[in-house]
Formats: C-alpha cells, structure tokens, sequence
C-alpha cells in the first residue's frame, strides 16, 4: 500500500511542481554571470575557500586577517549581557529558608567591580551607574580578546 502511494501525486504537490517548472522555464539557460549582470554592481561575492587548502596563520587577532572573513554576517545575532554582583555556595537547608528580608553573604566585597559576562563569558569589569533612573553599568577594564579566546579552550 505504501507502494502504491508513492506514485501518486496531490494536486498541491502538482500545482507547486508546475509552478517551478514555469519558473525554471522563464529563467532559460541563465548562467552566474548573466544573474550577476541582471543584479548590477551590488553583488560581492568573497572568494570561496577550497577544502583542501592550508590553514591561515593564527594571530592575536581571532577573526583573521585584514582580507579574512567579511564579519557583518555575526554582528546581528543577539547575545546575553549580565552583570554578576557576586555569588555564595549555600546548602538546601539554608535556601529553603529564606524568606522576604533575608539576607545572602556574597564573596565580594562592597565596592568591588562587577563582572560583566556575555553568554556567561566574563568579557570585562564595571561599577553600577544610575542613567535616566535606570541602573547601568561603566566599564572600567575591559577583557582583551586574546585573553576571551585563551579562557575557551
């Protein structure tokens, strides 16, 4: 029965199926050239890189060379920013305890910089600000990218 189904055809499926027929019709034997020309000058292809070919070099940079990869593909993706006051290591017992007006000792001490993480990474340091009666943050030392790649490994 199975066998018989996979030859037939819905009339979705056959509508979808006429339409990119048309559409690979209309297009004809257009090659990468005659698409580019039909975009204009807009098009920027970065060359492709082979498989088989070395690897760059590693600098201190961790994206690459001046002519590496073209990073504007990454700049959009959102990412988690928080602001780490500080933390402690309590038992259950303690934690099932606490209630509104408790009070948790943390491993800081007051006036000490904040740590700032990105996607749980610690990429700098600050203080607390009040901006617009917001809270902020001011950096005050700032992670080197050298020092961010080392901590991943």
């Amino acid at each position: 029965m199975a066998e018989d189904r996979k030859d037939e055809i819905s009339p979705e499926e056959q509508a979808l199926a006429d339409e990119w027929a048309a559409a690979l019709n209309e297009a004809g034997n257009a090659s990468q050239d005659d698409i580019d020309a039909l975009l204009g000058d807009n098009v920027s292809r970065p060359p492709m890189e082979e498989f088989g070919a070395p690897r760059r070099e590693a600098s201190d940079n961790p994206f690459g060379s001046a002519d590496g990869p073209n990073l504007d593909v990454i700049l959009d993706i959102p990412v988690t920013i928080s602001m780490e006051v500080g933390n402690t290591d309590i038992t259950i017992r303690n934690l099932l305890q606490l209630n509104q007006g408790s009070v948790v000792e943390l491993d800081r001490l007051a006036g000490e910089p904040l740590d700032v993480k990105v996607n749980g990474t610690l990429i700098a340091h600050g203080e607390v600000v009040v901006v617009n009666e917001k809270f902020g943050i001011r950096l005050t030392d700032v992670i080197s990218q050298a020092e961010r790649i080392k901590k991943l490994s």
